[in-house]
């Protein structure tokens, strides 16, 4: 998803319909006809759809049925192909063709009201509107959406893969400033729900990074050539590399995003190394040996040309197998490896190139005059370049010793390593949170409404939350419709005035929890989003609990629910839930067939009634506004609120006579899940939940499947959904990197002809790989 936009009139003037249907008939399509746009969802009150509510008293006064309502209904709402005159064949003398129109359907309410369902003694006709209450309203009720309390509809507006977000969502943003110019007086519209803003925020922190490691990697150069023309050559590679790296990755398709951003910052300094040797042998040629300019860069290039390819070659060794990984890694790694690459590649071709040239053109003898901050900074470095060539002459005489602490910090690497929690991605602040709550099994939809306009009241004041939309009626967990459940999409403030007042991720996830705390009215839950969006709802685990062997649903649940309390109480697991509920109360309606049968009645006038008083049945369509909108027929409210309304229900015997179903069936109280799922296509429960603060994603996978191991009966199993599943089955990183040390061991020896000297220098890894999990482990972090 991209963007959430909202339609709400502040002065109350539009109705939750006319909100929901305004999206419908003068947004949505506009939306998507955008280029990228994949799929744009409503939300709200549902397109419009003329309601027949029946009153079932008036009904069996008139001895009525719902039969004779759908029937007339569909005998005078229906569309027709009335023909033409004169149409061919026809004689030669016919001169003109006429279309025939007739109104078969209906457009208007008050022509529904005037359908009629009777004609009576004395001609005395029973319409519509004398047995039901016509409306033009909702073709669904089980859902709605507010923004801050707000009524409001919404769009949910997803692209098309491979498309930039961020061009869409400017895009979108345009097209709705010009579609809200002619919006009617008192109708405005918002976008609560921006993912693209965190996309944007990262992408210019990543864009000052680069700008930072530029400049330090000028000054550094500087410092340490103390020559601006030798500084400027090495310096110039730098955007001849970048220029050179957008055009391959344009070809190979790559967009400017955070991985491909990151590749360039890292590359930053890879990119001036070989420039930087050629520059510096040229100079001490030119310095030591008195040759002129020219002279000096071809023998600096005679020098070090070899190095130059051999350097730009070890690192393509290490960068390019990383390319070929497979999965959801693959799709990470290869951007941002292909990048480095590209720019390693072309930094060493403008070594091997320009870079002598402009050494031949820019450098001139080193000035014996240095100013005193040179002079201080030389004679520092030569104390420390001292100080380190005392330590290898010392080292070089305790070859036992220096090899102990070889090996020592080796194994110290290893077993860092070893140890390191595992991760898949980081959860990341992206701007926005979401939450669920779920009340009571079979607890209502207005009861529903209430609490989430309550607990929204509260939402809405914690610090750095920008606003609140909320979907009474809707489980973000089960993705479905459900009149116990309600979600909130919590959208952040800017990072700019939310970081200096303290307003992190974790603080307002930490408030969310405060207001699930004192919830009574249901279990609110709160979640971070995906580390990337489109894998999983939430962020944090999810996973599949499975009945392998059809114990059954009450089996499910129970098993369900003890298992995500037994790992809510393991202190790495900071919460555990799941929506399944296999006992929701239900009704159970035992049709006597026998009683049918002796009675005469229908036994599909029987299922007819039962679906068309209490389920609203669908009979056919209607046009207006150019679209078209469906007629469904039920009962009123009033008569649909109590289990004896169903007994009172009246169905007519192929004798004629009106028989209330009190007489054919038995209402029992009943007990079922309100949702089945199945994954795998077992039925199963869905169990979400997050590791405690400071433990990995892939020690809370771990935790979960000894608890799984241990708890379980052997009927059940679990398998990993969402983002677990693809932190689960991702390509293992470790025969890749060990694929990297082979070839760049190969490349040594092919350069220096020599397995020895290629040893000693792969044998470095170690060392730093020892650096490496030791700043990890310092910062308490993972290794994803």
């Amino acid at each position: 998803m991209v963007l959430l936009i909202s339609l709400t009139s502040p002065s109350g003037e539009y109705d939750k319909y006319f909100l929901s249907n305004y999206i419908t008939l003068r947004l949505k399509d506009e939306i998507s006809r955008l280029e990228g746009v994949g799929d744009v969802s409503t939300f709200g009150a549902g397109d419009y759809a003329m309601r027949i509510w029946l009153n079932p008293a008036k009904l069996k006064a008139r001895g009525l049925t719902t039969g004779d309502v759908t029937k007339a209904l569909k005998s005078q709402n229906v569309q027709v192909a009335a023909g033409k005159i004169g149409a061919a064949p026809a004689p030669d003398n016919v001169a003109f063709e006429y279309t025939i129109n007739v109104q078969g359907r209906l457009s208007e309410l008050s022509q529904f009201e005037d359908v009629i369902i009777k004609r009576g003694e004395g001609g005395r006709f029973t319409r519509l509107k004398d047995v039901a209450r016509v409306e033009l309203a909702s073709q669904d009720y089980s859902l709605n959406i507010f923004l801050d309390n707000e009524q409001a509809a919404g769009m949910m507006i997803y692209q098309l893969p491979g498309a930039n977000a961020l061009d869409l969502a400017a895009a979108i943003k345009t097209k709705m400033e010009e579609l809200s110019q002619v919006f009617p007086p008192g109708l405005e519209y918002e976008i609560p729900f921006d993912t693209t803003i965190f996309v944007e925020s990262s992408i210019d922190e990543v864009i000052v990074t680069l700008f930072i490691a530029i400049l330090l990697v000028f000054a550094t150069i500087f410092i340490f050539l103390q020559d601006w023309r030798a500084t400027l050559i090495p310096a110039v590679a730098i955007p001849v590399s970048l220029i050179g790296t957008f055009g391959i990755m344009l070809s190979l398709g790559f967009s400017i995003n955070m991985i491909t951003l990151f590749g360039l910052v890292l590359a930053i300094g890879i990119v001036v190394d070989d420039a930087i040797v050629v520059v510096e042998n040229s100079v001490r040629n030119i310095d030591e040996h008195g040759l002129p300019p020219k002279e000096a860069a071809i023998r600096a290039m005679d020098e070090v040309a070899g190095p130059v390819v051999a350097t730009t070659l070890v690192l393509l060794a290490v960068f390019v197998p990383t390319a070929f990984m497979g999965g959801i890694t693959g799709e990470i790694y290869r951007q941002f490896a292909l990048t480095i690459s590209a720019a390693t590649l072309i930094s060493s071709i403008n070594a091997l190139t320009m870079s002598p040239a402009l050494c031949a053109l820019l450098l001139r003898p080193t000035s014996k005059k240095k100013n005193i901050l040179f002079r201080k900074f030389d004679a520092g470095f030569d104390v420390a370049t001292t100080g380190y060539m005392k330590l290898v002459r010392g080292g070089l005489r305790k070859t036992f010793i220096m090899l102990v602490i070889f090996a020592v910090i080796s194994a110290a690497g290893f077993w860092g390593f070893i140890k390191l929690p595992g991760g898949f991605i980081p959860t990341e602040d992206q701007g926005y949170a979401m939450a669920t709550v779920q009340l009571p099994d079979g607890a209502s939809f207005n009861r529903t409404d209430k609490v989430v306009a309550s607990i929204t009241e509260k939402i809405v004041e914690i610090g750095g939350v920008s606003s609140v939309t909320s979907v009474p009626g809707f489980s973000i967990l089960d993705g479905a419709a459900a009149s116990n459940s309600g979600t909130f999409f919590i959208m952040f403030d800017t990072f700019e005035q939310r970081n200096p007042e303290g307003y992190t991720l974790a603080y307002i996830m930490g408030e969310l929890r405060k207001i699930a705390a004192q919830t009574q009215d249901g279990i609110m839950m709160s979640f971070p989003p995906p580390p990337i969006m489109g894998l999983g709802s939430t962020g944090g685990f999810s996973l599949q609990l499975e009945d392998r062997a059809g114990v059954g649903f009450n089996t499910l649940g129970e098993v369900t629910r003890d298992f995500y309390m037994s790992a809510s109480e393991d202190p790495r697991i900071a919460s555990s839930f799941s929506t399944f509920r296999a006992n929701v109360p239900q009704l159970f309606a035992e049709v006597n067939r026998t009683k049918i049968q002796d009675l005469d009645v229908p036994l599909s006038e029987v299922f007819s009634a039962l679906q068309t008083y209490l389920g609203s049945s669908y009979v056919n369509d209607f046009n207006k506004f150019n679209r078209t909108f469906q007629v469904r027929v039920q009962a009123s409210s009033d008569f649909r609120t109590k289990v004896r309304d169903i007994g009172a229900i009246e169905v007519r015997s192929n004798k004629g006579k009106m028989i209330p179903l009190a007489t054919l069936l038995t209402i029992n109280p009943d007990f079922g899940p309100m949702v089945v799922n199945r994954f795998n296509m077992y039925p199963s429960a869905t169990i979400s939940g997050s590791g405690a603060a400071g433990i990995s994603s892939g020690e809370t996978l771990q935790v979960i499947e000894d608890l799984a191991q241990a708890t379980l009966p052997s009927s059940m199993g679990i398998d990993w959904s969402d983002m677990s599943y693809q932190e689960k089955t991702a390509s293992n990183p470790l025969p890749i990197f060990m694929m990297c040390i082979i070839f760049t061991y190969l490349v040594l020896c092919a350069q220096y002809e020599s397995w020895s000297i290629s040893l000693c220098i792969i044998m470095t890894v170690t060392l730093g790989l020892f650096g490496t999990v030791a700043g990890v482990m310092a910062r308490s972090m993972d290794n994803n």
